[in-house]
């Protein structure tokens, strides 16, 4: 697998500089609350220490109204963190809301070879496990690391003010800070992306092997592939508790800081009351002052864990956001037959096989057949036509007009596959997907249209009934009707069929639906059935990735070539693929 890049720390902080300049009001908000909070707090140890002073004079008098400050302080401290942490928490949800939505949106319009390159299980795990690492950072870190960073500096000013040497002393502990925060950014951050990546292959391999879960108990290599599930664990646990032990050594030299700074601060308040420089009063307030900076600095510098695993995710999710996406083009808004024209293509795979200089043309509104064995490129020509690949050389065309050529609109492109997908959904939605505007009139109608009427009529609760995973269960031919009326819905111009009935069992009604539906439009059909080819207006014939033979089925069975021996053999009953 060719993973999906992941971006450097520039781009990532160009990215998050991006989404953050969109909301520049919202963050000036957040950001005068959470100060306005700090300075709030700076009241408290000040009042403290005052009080102090207060009680070694005698000054009972001063008591009253040093105690009204000390509430008035502490209560508007506490609202406007609130209000600091709600804005902070809720600029961040709106950040990560658009980040998810412009991951989601690129993995849905990655080519085709990206995704197959990638893996499913790397792309599942950046779109929703990197997503909820980044999630859970700002919702429950964001808000306290911001409030702590102001609360820090503004502190730091107060000790200044009650006098230079308390600030002073207390940058004692930043050469220990440094020192560990320096060694764990630059042992964190790859910690933390191996973990993720060791995550991302272990989903990966979970998802094969549930995907191929008949095959692995048919071949009785069930043991086998656990261990490779298992191998694939293990690393995911050597390396988070890599990552872990990491996180361990960082903030035992935290808490060595702590007592370093607190012993400098405590020996200079020492040394000023001594000299008369400072009152007790005033080196309590230092040494509160400095013990309330022990929660933000380690929520500043303990949150640098977090904020790596977050960074490595969300460089993971910028990675996504760095691959080149299909090109959309808008769709004709009124249906009508075109020709298709498939001129030179040539596409190549990783794996080694590629099309060669494949041509041929489908009039407006005919019928075109692809035959050869497997593994002859029926298939990946079907995914040119479609879009989902892009051709290395040579131009898929219709009417002209070519998907990565020039601006003009594209016709619509439906496909009915062998395995149709249905929505966790309503009966009702999954049909509007095709045609969000569309009247419930309508949505019957193109049941109807395939045959599906009947036992619509009797799901409990009609075109309201939730389908899908979770929901009513539909039979194979059911799910066919569903996915063939809402390509009706869809009403392509060029249709690719790729045995839309075999699931079925080539049920007689799903023929007579994919008949209609081919209907004055550009058909193109992987013919697994020769009398597809047969009633066909135009079959070519592949082998190996080129194109051997083409024509009408007349034609080509006169000629005596290929598509004889592979019609003749289809009709004794023997294989075609």
């Amino acid at each position: 697998m060719t993973a999906i890049p992941v971006a450097d720390p520039r781009t990532t902080r160009r990215l998050l500089a991006g989404l953050l300049g969109r909301r520049r009001w919202r963050v000036a908000a957040a950001g005068l609350a959470t100060c306005s909070a700090a300075v709030a707090g700076l009241v408290l140890p000040a009042t403290l220490g005052r009080i102090v002073d207060a009680v070694i004079s005698a000054d009972a008098g001063a008591l009253p109204l040093l105690i009204a400050v000390i509430a008035a302080a502490g209560l508007a401290h506490g609202l406007l963190a609130a209000l600091g942490r709600l804005l902070v928490a809720q600029l961040g949800e709106d950040v990560l809301a658009e980040l998810r939505h412009s991951v989601l949106a690129r993995l849905l319009r990655l080519p085709i070879a990206t995704v197959e390159r990638a893996g499913r299980g790397d792309l599942v795990s950046r779109a929703s496990g990197d997503a909820r690492v980044v999630g859970d950072v700002v919702t429950n870190l964001l808000p306290m690391v911001v409030g702590s960073i102001f609360t820090v500096a503004i502190t730091l000013v107060g000790m200044s003010a009650l006098h230079p040497s308390f600030a002073l002393a207390a940058l004692a502990a930043v050469p220990v800070q440094a020192l560990a925060t320096r060694r764990y950014l630059r042992l964190g951050r790859p910690a933390y992306l191996a973990a993720r990546d060791a995550q991302g292959e272990r989903s990966q391999r979970l998802l094969e092997a549930v995907d191929a879960a008949d095959a692995i108990r048919a071949m009785r290599v069930s043991d086998d592939r656990v261990r490779y599930v298992d191998d694939a664990a293990a690393e995911v646990v050597t390396r988070e508790v890599y990552a872990t032990g990491v996180s361990i050594a960082f903030w035992n030299k935290l808490n060595l800081a702590e007592l370093v700074g607190l012993s400098a601060v405590l020996a200079v308040g020492f040394l000023l009351v001594g000299s008369g420089d400072t009152t007790i009063g005033g080196a309590t307030a230092a040494a509160l002052y400095f013990h309330a900076l022990f929660g933000p600095v380690g929520a500043v510098l303990g949150g640098v864990d977090e904020l790596q695993r977050a960074s490595a995710a969300l460089s993971r999710m910028a990675g996504v956001l760095s691959l080149p996406e299909r090109p959309t083009r808008l769709a004709r808004a009124e249906r009508r037959a075109v020709e298709l024209a498939v001129d030179h293509v040539s596409f190549a795979y990783d794996h080694g096989f590629h099309l060669d200089r494949v041509t041929f043309r489908l009039a407006p509104g005919a019928t075109g057949a692809l035959v050869g064995a497997s593994g002859a490129g029926k298939s990946t020509i079907a995914a040119l036509v479609l879009g989902t690949l892009t051709p290395d050389a040579g131009r898929v065309e219709f009417d002209g007009v070519s998907p990565t050529g020039d601006s003009r609109p594209l016709p619509r492109v439906g496909v009915a596959g062998q395995e149709p997908h249905t929505f966790a959904c309503s009966l009702a939605e999954n049909l509007r997907l095709a045609k969000p505007a569309a009247g419930t009139d309508e949505l019957r109608d193109a049941l109807a249209a395939v045959g599906a009427q009947g036992w619509v009529d009797r799901l409990p609760d009609g075109l309201a009934t939730v389908v899908g995973a979770g929901g009513h269960a539909l039979a194979v031919v059911e799910e066919q009707q569903l996915a063939l009326a809402r390509l009706l819905l869809h009403d392509p111009d060029v249709l690719v069929l790729d045995e839309a009935t075999a699931a079925a069992g080539g049920e007689r009604s799903l023929d007579r639906a994919v008949a209609r539906l081919a209907q004055g439009r550009t058909t193109l059909t992987i013919a697994h059935r020769l009398d597809q080819a047969e009633h066909a207006d135009h079959v070519v014939v592949l082998d190996q990735g080129r194109v051997v033979e083409q024509g009408t089925h007349s034609e080509l069975v006169a000629a005596a070539g290929h598509y004889t021996r592979i019609w003749e053999a289809w009709s004794r009953g023997g294989p075609t693929d």
